[in-house]
């Protein structure tokens, strides 16, 4: 079963699926060579088990073809979360326009740039991004697709979703550090699983929030393991930009694309891109991952 799925005319399947490494990690699949993003959902309505989504460029848009036929509320409910994973309905009009006359960062516009991959639910982003804190990429990748492979709920073609809050809150902090090697998360895990179950704890609601970024920052940072390098990450998840979300690779990166391989202090770093203000965090990501995609490729 296709669906198609409109897109503005800005947008570049290309930029989004490899815009960071959200598209390896599970229940995501990306193939560059077909230039294919897989994707598990659940779907909506009547405890139907979940469907695997294969997601690539279409003319004017884009093309999920479904692992199997669904009604028109899960239709519904796909293309909801699809549009959200592709940051669809993100209007960068005011970022472009903040890049466009700059010739070291034109291209972002040129190529359709910005739009950063993300899942369905702010939870799972939360939970992703906690475990990509103090650790190596690999260890990340391993504690993800643990999660998914032990919780997840399986469809029809044996993948599995992303695990529900009550499905993590479900095991305790062994069972986080024993089978998901969490380390020190495992505590965090199993508070962060509990406290959105039972609804005390709102991760969605961050989408919407009328709060000033700071503020927001803050709540975040009141989440265990959650802190300011985790929280200016999941901002730019839910469209904040002010944070520049500085890691020991992104500090390494800006040494060798801007400063000859010099080590940088933070500050300056900030200072390079405070012309662009509130959208400085999304410049900063856009440069110094231009060359994951080259121009010619970006055009296909």
């Amino acid at each position: 079963m296709n669906i198609f799925i409109s897109a503005p005319s800005n947008f570049s399947f290309k930029r989004t699926a490899l815009s960071h490494g959200w598209c390896q990690l599970p229940p995501f699949e990306f193939d560059r060579q077909s230039w294919t993003l897989t994707r598990v959902f659940e779907v909506d309505g009547g405890g139907q088990p979940p469907v695997t989504a294969t997601i690539a460029n279409d003319a004017g848009g884009i093309n999920a073809h479904l692992s199997r036929t669904v009604g028109k509320r899960a239709q519904a409910g796909i293309v909801r979360d699809v549009r959200h994973v592709f940051r669809l309905d993100d209007d960068l009009r005011d970022f472009y326009e903040a890049v466009e006359n700059n010739p070291d960062f034109a291209w972002i516009a040129r190529e359709g740039a910005g739009r950063m991959l993300r899942s369905p639910t702010v939870f799972e982003d939360l939970v992703k991004t906690i475990c990509t804190t103090n650790c190596s990429w690999s260890l990340t990748e391993k504690m993800v697709a643990g999660l998914v492979s032990k919780l997840g709920q399986a469809t029809r073609d044996k993948r599995r979703t992303f695990p529900t809050p009550e499905a993590m809150a479900g095991v305790d902090e062994k069972f986080y550090r024993d089978e998901i090697r969490a380390g020190y998360r495992a505590p965090y895990f199993v508070e962060l699983a509990a406290r959105v179950a039972s609804k005390e704890l709102d991760v969605e609601s961050w989408l919407v929030s009328d709060l000033p970024t700071d503020e927001l920052k803050r709540e975040m940072k009141r989440v265990k393991g959650v802190g300011d390098y985790a929280a200016e990450n999941l901002l730019k998840l839910v469209g904040r930009y002010d944070g520049l979300a500085l890691d020991s690779w992104l500090r390494a990166r800006f040494a060798q694309t801007r400063q000859r391989g010099r080590p940088t202090p933070d500050a300056k770093i900030a200072r390079f891109y405070s012309r662009f203000d509130t959208w400085r965090g999304l410049a900063l990501w856009c440069d110094m991952t231009r060359d994951w995609l080259d121009e010619a490729d970006a055009k296909i």
